[in-house]
């Protein structure tokens, strides 16, 4: 069965396709072949700006994460072996707390639905019946339709260096964030004994580098999507943190 068939999906795809046609347009008359490029950059851009208020609500949960780690240490030293005692323990500070453990998922899982509708736009030659454009847009030569995995073993395989540049990028972005987490919200291994702590812990330590392997093989245009979210990520990070350190002190 086709998804893309179906009324509700064929209109989110439809109203996608005509926003990033509408960009691409208008971005067309200063940017020239990069102007597609830039529409997916510009798209990505509107989304982060959007969820700036769950990127807040991240960054004050890991702060009251960081907060808590002695009386969890505490906690733990109090209950030992009682897996089930600790773990009744833990959800009810958790809860007198009002610190959700899954809080730092909501930007990732808020942003799902919309690489989704890019990765489904670059990958289906009709929409609806209707011929889709976005598929003749590129980037130095490269369809953002193509994925790296396609490029390279195309003809076009000398414009392959984009999206190499793209994904080295990304590779260094995810690292830095990495490191910028151990630093500034160091894991107690108390955590693990939080119910779902212990998978959503070892999710997050590989799901950043999964990112990289996705850009890989999606289409050029998740891939854009996915490279600039992270760097706003980032940066964003390092600003809220700053921001909430400055007011806590």
């Amino acid at each position: 069965m086709d998804l893309t068939a179906l009324p509700v999906v064929g209109a989110l795809l439809h109203a996608g396709a005509d926003l990033l046609a509408a960009l691409t347009a208008s971005l067309e008359p200063f940017a020239g072949s990069f102007s597609a490029a830039l529409a997916v950059i510009a798209l990505t851009l509107a989304v982060r700006v959007l969820l700036v208020p769950l990127s807040v609500l991240q960054v004050r949960a890991e702060r009251d994460r960081r907060r808590l780690a002695p009386q969890l240490a505490a906690l733990r030293r109090r209950y030992g072996r009682d897996r089930e005692r600790l773990q009744r323990a833990v959800q009810e500070l958790y809860a007198s707390e009002r610190v959700s453990p899954l809080a730092g998922c909501l930007p990732v899982l808020a942003q799902a639905p919309v690489v989704s509708l890019l990765y489904t736009l670059f990958t289906h030659a009709s929409i609806g019946g209707v011929a889709n454009t976005l598929l003749e847009a590129t980037l130095v030569g490269v369809p953002l339709a193509q994925s790296l995995v396609v490029t390279v073993t195309s003809p076009l395989w000398v414009h392959a260096w984009v999206v190499l540049v793209l994904l080295a990028v990304l590779a260094v972005v995810v690292e830095a964030s990495r490191r910028s987490n151990t630093r500034w919200n160091p894991t107690d291994p108390v955590d693990q004994d939080v119910p779902g702590a212990a998978a959503a812990a070892s999710v997050g330590r590989i799901a950043p580098f999964v990112t990289v392997v996705f850009a890989a093989i999606a289409p050029l245009a998740a891939a854009l999507y996915v490279v600039t979210s992270a760097v706003w990520a980032l940066g964003e990070r390092a600003v809220l943190r700053r921001a909430l350190d400055r007011t806590a002190g």
